[in-house]
Parts: C-alpha cells; sequence; structure tokens
C-alpha cells in the first residue's frame, strides 16, 4: 500500500439487484430505516426518503419471519413506485430468519456473532481444539444451506461483525482483540470461498474508532494473504448526532477512505436516517476527489507497522509531545476575538499584533520579527528566517514548513535544535499524503521535533468544515503522528453565509482529538443510530441525557436502543442506557446490568441517581 498517493483498492464485484458495489463501481451510499419492519407503509414512506436524499441502498431490521416476510410487501410498494433500490435485511440471532429474508431482499446481513453462537454474555468458555473444531462445524453445517438460498434467489450478503457483539466463544479464545474481530469475519469468509459464493460484503465496526480503524487495516491484510478481495462496508457504529456523530464517522471512515479501502459507507448518525446520507455524500466526494492527483515523492519508514501504529517518539518541549496529549492551536485575524468557554486552546497564533488583554490559561504565539521578548509570547518562523532562529531565546519557537520545504538545510538546523516544533502544512490535494510523507521523513533522518498539523480551510458551512478537517486528520491521529492539531477556517468573502466563528473551530479542533481518543474534553455518548428495533424515542432521549450530563467531562455514557449491540458497546462506557422492551429500558455500570425494566418516563433520572451513587456526578 502507498501511503502518501491515493489510489482505490481493487475488489471483486458483488451483484446486489441492479446496483453492484466493488471493483470500478463508485463507492455506494446507504442507511436504514428506524421504523418497524411490519409497517409497510412507513418503510416505503422512509425509504423513498432515503433514495430521494441520494442513498443507493436501504437496509430494514428483521427482528423474526414476519418482518422478513413483510420485505415481500415492501418491495412490491416499492417498485410499483418506481423505486428500484436494492433492499437489505438485517439479521441478529435467528439464522432461520436470514434463510426466509433471503428470498425477498437483495442483500441480506448476518452477524457472526450471533448467527450461531449464543448471545454475548461475558463468560470466558474453554475449549479444547476439538471442541473449538466442532463448534466451526456447527457454524459450517447452519451456514452452507443459507448460502444455497442465496445462490437459488442471486441473493448477495453482508459478513457483519461488530465490537459491540463478538460471542464469548470468540472472546474467550482470541480476548477483545482486533484479531478476535477480524477472525470471527473469517471463519464465515471461508466458507463463502469453500462454496464458491463470491456475492460477499465485509463489515467491520466498532463505536471506538482506533479500534474500527485498526481492525480493518488488519482484515484487509488478512484477506490479501489468503487471496480474497471482497469489498468493503465501512461504518463507525453508535457514532452519535450532531457535531459529535460527523465528526466521529468522518475521522474513522475518512481515514481508510483515504487510504482506499471502502466500497460502500454508512454514516450512523442518531438522527433521521435520510440526515446521514447528505454527510457520506460529501465525505466520499471529498476523498475521491484526490483521485489522479500530483503523485508525492515519498519513502515509508522501513520499521513504520501500519497495522499497529505507536506513536511517534518526540521529544517533549513545553506541553508539547513526548507522551503528552495533543495540543490545539487557533488562529485569531483579530486578536482580540474570545475562546469557548470549554474549549480554550493550549496557544493563539496573533501573527504581529497581541490582544489588548491576555486571557488566562492561554500562551500567545507572534511571528518572529514581532517578537519583544516578552515570556507569554512564542516566536513562530518560516523557513525563510532559518538563519535568525538561534538568535532568539524564547523557550519555545515554532517553524512552519512543508514536506517540500524539508530540505538539507532544515534537517541539519532541527538536528541541533530539537526543542523546535514543526507546524506542517500543505496546499497538496492530497494534503494528508504529503503530510504523512513529512512525518516519515522526520522518522526516516532520526529527527524527534514534535509535529502540530495545520489544517487550513475556506468553509461557509460548518458540517462541511467538520467533514474535512476530520478526514484529514484521520490517518494522521491513528497512525501516532499528531503532537497537535492547528484547525483555522478563512471565511470565503463571497459565501453570503454567516462566518464560522473561530470559537466554534476550535470546539472542532477538540472533537477531532476527542474522537480519536486522544485527548478528553467534554463527556463521551456512544449513542446507535436507532432502527426497527429502537424501543423508545431515542433522539429525545439523547436530549434529556445529555442536557442533565453534558458537564461530566470524561465520562462516557452508551444509549442504546436495543440489545443487539448495547451491552458489547457499553463496555467500553461508564455506564448505559439500553431497551429492554417496549417502554422499558435496563441500566448498565460498565458490563454489570444494575437495574432490568425501568419505565421510560422514569429512567433518565435513574440514570443520573446511578451516576451520583458512583460518585461521578460533579
Amino acid at each position: 500500500m502507498d501511503l502518501f498517493n491515493y489510489s482505490r483498492r481493487s475488489t471483486s464485484v458483488v451483484h446486489i439487484g441492479a446496483t453492484p458495489m466493488g471493483g470500478e463501481n463508485p463507492i455506494r451510499i446507504q442507511s436504514m430505516t428506524n421504523t418497524a419492519t411490519q409497517d409497510t407503509d412507513a418503510c416505503v414512506a422512509q425509504a423513498k426518503r432515503i433514495v430521494d436524499a441520494g442513498g443507493e441502498y436501504v437496509r430494514l431490521t428483521t427482528q423474526g419471519v414476519k418482518e422478513a416476510e413483510n420485505l415481500k410487501n415492501i418491495n412490491a410498494a416499492l417498485r410499483q413506485n418506481g423505486y428500484q433500490v436494492p433492499l437489505i435485511a438485517d439479521v441478529h440471532f435467528n439464522p432461520a430468519v436470514a434463510d426466509v429474508a433471503a428470498r425477498y431482499a437483495e442483500k441480506v446481513r448476518i452477524n457472526p456473532g450471533n448467527y450461531v453462537d449464543a448471545a454475548r454474555t461475558f463468560k470466558h468458555l474453554e475449549y479444547t481444539d476439538e471442541e473449538y473444531a466442532k463448534e466451526l462445524q456447527k457454524i459450517r453445517d447452519r451456514f452452507v444451506p443459507f448460502l444455497n438460498i442465496c445462490k437459488e434467489n442471486h441473493t448477495a450478503i453482508r459478513i457483519g461483525v461488530n465490537h459491540g457483539s463478538l460471542s464469548d466463544r470468540i472472546m474467550s479464545r482470541y480476548g477483545d482483540t482486533p484479531e478476535g474481530m477480524v477472525e470471527s469475519c473469517m471463519e464465515f469468509l471461508r466458507i463463502c470461498v469453500d462454496e464458491n459464493f463470491k456475492d460477499v460484503v465485509i463489515s467491520i465496526k466498532s463505536s471506538n474508532t482506533a479500534v474500527m480503524v485498526k481492525t480493518v487495516r488488519l482484515l484487509v491484510h488478512v484477506m490479501e494473504e489468503e487471496n480474497m478481495h471482497f469489498p468493503l462496508h465501512l461504518g463507525v457504529t453508535e457514532a452519535g448526532d450532531g457535531e459529535d456523530g460527523r465528526i466521529k464517522s468522518a475521522l474513522g471512515i475518512g481515514a481508510l477512505l483515504a487510504d482506499g479501502l471502502g466500497d460502500t459507507i454508512r454514516v450512523s448518525l442518531s438522527e433521521a436516517p435520510e440526515a446521514e446520507i447528505p454527510v457520506a455524500r460529501k465525505l466520499v466526494d471529498y476523498i475521491t476527489s484526490r483521485e489522479g492527483h500530483p503523485y508525492i515523492p515519498a519513502p515509508q519508514v522501513q520499521d513504520f507497522n501500519y497495522l499497529s501504529p505507536l506513536r511517534r517518539v518526540t521529544i517533549p518541549v513545553h506541553n508539547i509531545g513526548g507522551t503528552q496529549p495533543p495540543v490545539v492551536l487557533t488562529a485569531r485575524l483579530d486578536a482580540n476575538q474570545t475562546c469557548h468557554p470549554e474549549f480554550v486552546p493550549d496557544y493563539i497564533y496573533v501573527g504581529h499584533q497581541l490582544p489588548d488583554s491576555l486571557q488566562a490559561n492561554v500562551q500567545y504565539i507572534v511571528d518572529a520579527d514581532a517578537w519583544d521578548g516578552t515570556p507569554y509570547t512564542w516566536p513562530a518562523f518560516k523557513p525563510d528566517q532559518l538563519p535568525f532562529l538561534t538568535g532568539y531565546k524564547a523557550d519555545l519557537k515554532f517553524l512552519f514548513i512543508t514536506y517540500m520545504g524539508l530540505n538539507d538545510e532544515v534537517l541539519a538546523c532541527l538536528k541541533y535544535h530539537p526543542e523546535v516544533v514543526l507546524i506542517a502544512q500543505s496546499n497538496h490535494p492530497n494534503r494528508l499524503g504529503e503530510q504523512r510523507a513529512l512525518a516519515h521523513q522526520l522518522m526516516q533522518e532520526g529527527l524527534k521535533n514534535p509535529v502540530i498539523f495545520f489544517q487550513h480551510y475556506a468553509e461557509s458551512e460548518i458540517e462541511d468544515l467538520q467533514i474535512k478537517s476530520a478526514a484529514d486528520m484521520g490517518a494522521l491521529v491513528f497512525d501516532g503522528l499528531c503532537d497537535g492539531i492547528f484547525l483555522f477556517n478563512q471565511h470565503p468573502a463571497t459565501s453570503g453565509k454567516p462566518e464560522i466563528s473561530p470559537a466554534e473551530v476550535d470546539a472542532i479542533a477538540f472533537g477531532i482529538l476527542q474522537a480519536g481518543r486522544l485527548r478528553i474534553s467534554k463527556t463521551e455518548y456512544i449513542s446507535c443510530p436507532g432502527c426497527g428495533r429502537t424501543l423508545y424515542d431515542l433522539q429525545a432521549t439523547i436530549a434529556r441525557i445529555k442536557a442533565a450530563t453534558s458537564h461530566l467531562k470524561g465520562l462516557k455514557i452508551g444509549i442504546m436502543g436495543c440489545i443487539v449491540n448495547g451491552p458489547g458497546e457499553m463496555a467500553d462506557a461508564d455506564y448505559g442506557y439500553v431497551g429492554a422492551g417496549r417502554g422499558k429500558v435496563s441500566l448498565y455500570k460498565q458490563k454489570k446490568c444494575i437495574e432490568k425494566n425501568i419505565p421510560e418516563e422514569e429512567a433518565v433520572e435513574k440514570l443520573i441517581e446511578l451516576i451520583k451513587a458512583n460518585g461521578d456526578y460533579r
């Protein structure tokens, strides 16, 4: 894989109705209904809204045989209305439902974690090799008849592994690891290959973006080793809503798309399904627009481990680099503009002019030729000021640099000045590739200067800024290269729209670091997008929980519509709120269920009581 030059991974073509995926086909966009699958009219209306927004596949949950059979009516009604969109049945726990769905849907998603294995209970199971082989035979015996039904009906399948629903069998042998998630998928893929079944799409998802990216990279590596080229479905489960959901999705999905991985995506937002489509479209279009970009000549560092990268070794300079969390830099064209009360950047670059009054807890960066030696400002240099760098006695110096600007003179200077912090910038169409190249060049030269990535945009829509900046930072974050982020948006003068304020830009920078699990600055919400299984008003509930807990910085709260992924995804959360039945909710403390079947109208208050009882409410 070329880390610096964009090209899509070569995959096989999967036939899904009249909309094939993989190969030379464009990256497909999809969403999932959140209406009851037995309600034909509601499902048809929502599917039409998804398609009208640009969705190319529509997925529906099929809890039982009745729901699977009703796909026939939904499919027929859509065709009568002139909608040819392929339908995807989502099946958990009951393989017999998949057998029925394969007759009426163009694709069926099965979950290896609960297709034959019992639902996850977090119990440790001991198997001899012989016993383990028998469990695999059980899967084959049940899975092959399903594949035969799919062959007969020209139905594609998705093998969809979720971090939150790995079986106890896999967990007991492999642990809660990317290796376990990949093996859970490969057990089924190998059967498909043995049976010469080729219409297979794969997904491996997690609400933890770092786990998701690492696992998909590993899956592709293992597939290539076994000469498999199946297309990939990408997504971050339980991404949430609003800004958090957009940033988390763009960071995780974008990091993989930028490396050419992915043939269809679903942005899982806790919002109306049709709201997911424009976000996904913007993300795909932004990444694929770099196709055919000018070549970036760069060597990959030999000991860089793409599958399991460690943080790049740097020398700590003040609060930057080393093992410290990444910093946030920002710029103010007007030095007197204030900061967001909750997301105060570590440094503000003000060019030549300091503000009239200095804000507490903020350090200011001025241009080197305007620095007067005061201790609260730090000079910033450009490459053409290099001869003067040694003459300034500041404790902290920033050097704006591009990859192509890393010439012999600059490299020699950095070897003598490890205290210089680099601000990497790029105007290349594939800025990610060029900024990656800069970091690899530093590693190649044995230089340990910290690197802050400068990302410059001219966006008038805040959603566009969220998506593009998160996508550009994704691989830099997950490759372990990020010592800081400097996000700047220069409002386009001709847009005619309100300016995105510097404080809003700062909030996005902090959101990117939180989504990448590098720096926690607010409450973390792990909330599902909802589907036909959801057992309460998801969006209203999320709003109520956020209103009561958004001040609890660092706390992770899972908000799940049902039990499919709930307990598993919430194993990474401090507290969980899970639909247990119609109008009923169960509360969790990490993996442990504390109280079951609470009436929905009492559940949020009970959650707050639980957080208070454990001393986590301030």
